[in-house]
């Protein structure tokens, strides 16, 4: 009968021994479900397990020991606790209104929270990512009010910010800026938003920090760290009306101090066109491949991480058919390579002292082909000295100091930045060309008291082909009140002319762009100042508001200006001076949790000093966006809307027989873009059907009806988009 009793009360003391947490919304106190967890022991860093709540919030741990516990959830803080054994616990979570709390490293000498930046940096965090149902970079920021989207249906999509684009935004992934820019730009079409975890956005210079290409800001992509998961996979697959098929495959997992991740994927366009052509199309057809890799290790003090990703592009141009018979053609293929490799890592000398060390090559290959096919037999042929490479490498190296933590009232960092870039190629002067640029740069943050923080820094460079000025930055951040805050911010700025502008000849079907190798070094002082409002979070419906105002002031700007022999050839010039100025107002609220709504607007101001131009006053050009998500969470069900006006946009055109330069604008238009989303199966599938450019937006007119610009092979109109399209995407996601 002992023996009986005994073995009946075994169940007994399991359950009283068992560790056992409940999640809970700190508001609605609606349990979290599929949040993950990760139980770490105190005595042993190494010893690690994950785990995810169930739908009711539950998660039953395995621990012997006191132990630390993280949990993190999208739209939530996270949240840090300690746990003992034979416990049960109530840990009530706290939503994210937005992104007050998001951490941001972008520009930062430590990581600090969003709120407690010197600088005003916007986060797009995953969620939003997910309910924009973006396949590229240029998707996402295409809603943005401050932001205008320009097209080229051969060297993609661009961006302004602040009026200021091309050489004067800074784009990073991980930090490591991205190379293989067209006529000035990065083709936002080639930067894909597999893997990525969320983009930081600073407008405004950052000379100092990032120097070159930071005089309008900068735009780091984030990627995805596989930390805190055992093993974890995304497999997205995206198709739209269009003829877009996307197929994309992300992994990653941790194994004591080592973690690894991989992405790869195939986006493939069939190329469109208003009107039927037969084989040309005005949006060429083209195809992406992309791979990426890397592989931590984590120390006691200190991690190294090392990376390397893969791009190529195969872009089809298509040509007429030939006389005398109509079976041949001559088709050009444009072939573009990116590959990068980077090791990052940081040592922690002290708890408020930091070495970090950034060092990447980056190889970019521009490659034309130009074929005869026979369309009868299916045979094609290279035609001779009809076929070009260009090769461009940079080399970055990037070793910040940095002391201090967010509660420092005296915050100090210095580095050294050096950057080496080559040309290769029979379209650049001499077949070889190189450029350096190689800096030290520092910087010091006081706060003399808790509510006021004072930055000021200074770079130092050395180029190798241009005397550079001292870039200087001098920021200041108040907090008026505990919801209320002004950043203002002072800095110069200064950019060399790339390889490409100096020395580079881009001739196509629509292009015939040569480079010169007189142009003068831009210098710029810009000011900007910014007001931001949050009321109090704890309630349920919460808002904020900002306004930021800005203006540029650069001189000796870099243009493209065609030649006065022959219009359709065109090269780079400096024009004596370009000032963007304007201001952006935000305003945002939630209802919580099942209504967020955005709402922004911009005007911006432009002026240009060049011969030949008359005087005049500011062009200024508007811009109205909206956000709306909706979501049921009792039936995991979301809704999203995004509205965009651009107004009117001025741009330099060039008419008559002496082509005179003349202002001329873009005739203004909106779009609306809806879509629907619904998760399954303890959020492991996603199911978004939507629409988007549902006004139909195609080529819009110039306001006097007289040829575009540069790059739409004449015409009085202006490519925006490829029309109303419909979508389906499918997500799954797997976590251990």
């Amino acid at each position: 009968m002992l023996n009986l009793g005994f073995l009946l009360c075994l169940p007994l003391l399991g359950i009283a021994q068992e560790t056992r947490i409940k999640l809970l919304d700190s508001r609605s106190n609606e349990p979290i479900g599929y949040a993950n967890v990760l139980v770490s022991s105190l005595e042993n860093n190494l010893l690690k397990h994950g785990y995810v709540s169930d739908k009711n919030g539950w998660i039953l741990p395995s621990i012997n020991e006191t132990s630390l516990v993280q949990i993190t959830y999208v739209g939530y803080r996270n949240y840090v606790d300690t746990i003992s054994p034979a416990e049960e616990y109530t840990f009530y979570l706290d939503a994210v209104s937005y992104n007050v709390d998001e951490f941001v490293v972008t520009g930062q000498i430590v990581e600090s929270r969003q709120d407690k930046s010197i600088y005003s940096v916007k986060v797009i965090n995953s969620k939003e990512i997910e309910q924009r149902a973006a396949v590229s970079i240029k998707d996402l920021l295409a809603t943005e009010s401050n932001i205008r989207i320009s097209h080229d249906n051969v060297l993609g999509s661009s961006i302004t910010m602040q009026g200021l684009g091309g050489e004067h935004i800074k784009f990073l992934i991980d930090g490591v800026p991205v190379i293989g820019r067209e006529n000035g730009n990065i083709d936002l079409d080639q930067l894909s938003l597999q893997n990525v975890d969320h983009i930081e956005i600073i407008n405004g210079p950052m000379s100092v920090v990032y120097g070159s290409n930071a005089l309008a800001g900068v735009i780091n992509i984030i990627t995805k760290t596989p930390d805190r998961m055992l093993f974890s996979t995304n497999v997205d697959a995206y198709y739209e009306s269009v003829g877009v098929y996307n197929l994309n495959l992300n992994a990653s997992g941790t194994r004591k101090r080592n973690a690894f991740s991989f992405s790869g994927g195939r986006n493939f366009f069939d190329g469109y066109s208003v009107f039927d052509t037969t084989r040309w199309q005005q949006w060429k057809p083209k195809e992406q491949w992309n791979f990426s890799g890397d592989y931590k290790y984590t120390f006691n003090k200190a991690f190294v991480k090392v990376g390397a990703s893969w791009f190529q592009q195969e872009l089809r141009d298509n040509g007429a058919l030939l006389p005398p018979y109509f079976e041949t053609t001559r088709d050009k293929y444009f072939f573009t390579k990116r590959f990068v490799t980077s090791i990052d890592s940081r040592y922690d000398i002290s708890k408020k002292s930091q070495l970090k060390l950034l060092a990447s090559f980056s190889n970019y290959d521009k490659i034309k082909n130009t074929y005869l096919n026979d369309l009868t037999s299916g045979n094609k042929k290279l035609v001779p000295n009809e076929q070009d490479t260009t090769r461009f490498n940079d080399v970055i190296f990037r070793l910040v100091y940095s002391l201090g933590d967010e509660d420092s009232k005296l915050k100090y960092f210095g580095g050294l930045d050096l950057n080496r870039e080559e040309g290769r190629g029979k379209r650049i002067k001499d077949e070889y060309q190189q450029i350096g640029d190689y800096s030290v740069f520092t910087g010091l943050n006081y706060s003399p008291v808790r509510v006021l923080s004072l930055q000021a820094g200074l770079r130092f460079i050395y180029n190798t082909q241009y005397v550079a000025p001292i870039v200087y930055s001098l920021n200041a951040k108040y907090d008026i009140s505990e919801f209320f805050m002004l950043r203002a911010s002072l800095a110069s700025g200064f950019r060399a002319p790339s390889l490409k502008e100096l020395y580079l000849e881009f001739v196509d079907v629509n292009h015939d762009i040569h480079g010169n190798q007189n142009l003068l070094a831009e210098t710029s002082v810009s000011t900007n100042i910014l007001f931001q409002y949050n009321s109090n979070n704890t309630r349920d419906y919460v808002w904020g508001i900002e306004l930021n105002l800005f203006n540029n002031n650069i001189k000796d700007n870099i243009q493209l200006i065609p030649q006065s022999d022959n219009s359709n050839v065109y090269t780079y010039m400096n024009v004596n001076r370009f000032i963007s100025r304007g201001a952006e107002i935000g305003f945002n609220n939630s209802i919580y949790p099942w209504l967020s709504m955005k709402l922004g607007f911009a005007v911006t101001g432009q002026n240009i000093d060049y011969s030949g131009l008359d005087k005049r006053a500011f062009d200024y050009y508007y811009g109205i966006s909206t956000s709306v998500n909706y979501s049921l969470r009792k039936w995991n069900i979301d809704f999203s809307l995004y509205y965009k006006y651009n107004g009117e946009y001025p741009q330099i055109y060039f008419v008559g027989e002496n082509e005179e330069p003349e202002i001329r604008f873009m005739q203004a238009y909106h779009s609306l873009d809806l879509n629907l989303s619904k998760w399954f199966w303890k959020r492991r599938l996603n199911l978004q059907l939507g629409a988007k450019n549902i006004f139909d937006n195609t080529n819009i007119n110039l306001s006097d009806g007289q040829s575009g610009g540069i790059h739409n092979g004449g015409g009085g109109s202006v490519p925006v988009n490829w029309g109303r399209t419909y979508f389906i995407r499918f997500q799954f996601k797997f976590s251990k």
